[in-house]
């Protein structure tokens, strides 16, 4: 895996820009959420253990992005699936169950609350994070990224690079609120449903794996070549990540 070329024509670092933007956006979601439980303090306790998952779901999201991790990435394959889990995986799961709509809903008035509660009930918010819509557009993600040049594009184009990490941050949200969320949903699939649809989804991470294997997405360059690229694939098969 090449390099990616961290000073252009402009003289400003791009992938610098990238990780402070993103350093920003972090802390902002963290202030943001303290604000949430400050105020609504008044009102029934909230969970602490649901106060654990949210800041250790945005640790992972800054280390995926920001830092060492995110840096090696460029030049190692392990090193960019284990930022892929953190980012897709992992962080997802423990937002979801820090229920963030939840959160916010207490911390707003009745009429604004009641605002938010009307966007989530839009059709649009409704299709989207269907586990069928949402498994497809995870699991349908990942296979773009694997298949096809937009591995080496993320790589060589901070644009490109902040596109694919906001979809796998976004995509792995939807659809672990669509398995396992914790807010209130009025319109939640069934058991059954959601059960089959995590079986077929692990089904397509087993055969993306698979591919992935044959053609070596990471194989940029044999002296940057990560060495065991595989294992950090299967450790994440089992739930969201290829």
């Amino acid at each position: 895996m090449h390099a990616h070329d961290s000073t252009p024509a402009t003289g400003i670092d791009g992938w610098l820009v990238f990780e402070v933007v993103a350093a920003v956006l972090v802390i902002s979601v963290a202030a943001g959420y303290a604000w949430a439980l400050w105020t609504g303090r008044r009102r029934s306790a909230w969970p602490v253990r649901r106060t654990v998952f949210f800041y250790a779901g945005l640790v992972c999201v800054a280390a995926s992005l920001v830092g060492p991790l995110a840096q090696a990435a460029h030049g190692s394959f392990t090193a960019h699936m284990t930022g892929h889990l953190l980012l897709g995986m992992i962080a997802p799961l423990l937002l979801v169950l820090s229920a963030p709509v939840s959160a916010l809903l207490r911390a707003l008035p009745v009429g604004r609350a009641r605002a938010v509660s009307r966007i989530l009930r839009l059709p649009y918010i409704r299709v989207v994070t269907h586990p069928v819509v949402a498994a497809l557009l995870n699991a349908g993600g990942l296979w773009v990224l694997y298949t096809t040049p937009l591995f080496h594009w993320m790589h060589g184009s901070v644009w490109v690079h902040a596109l694919v990490h906001t979809h796998i941050f976004l995509a792995g949200f939807v659809f672990t609120a669509s398995m396992v969320g914790v807010d209130p949903d009025p319109h939640r699939a069934s058991f059954k449903l959601r059960a089959g649809v995590l079986i077929v989804f692990i089904a397509a991470h087993s055969i993306l794996l698979s591919g992935c294997t044959r053609t070596r997405p990471w194989a940029l360059k044999p002296r940057t070549r990560s060495s065991a690229p595989s294992s950090c694939i299967t450790v994440a098969t089992p739930w969201t990540s290829c």
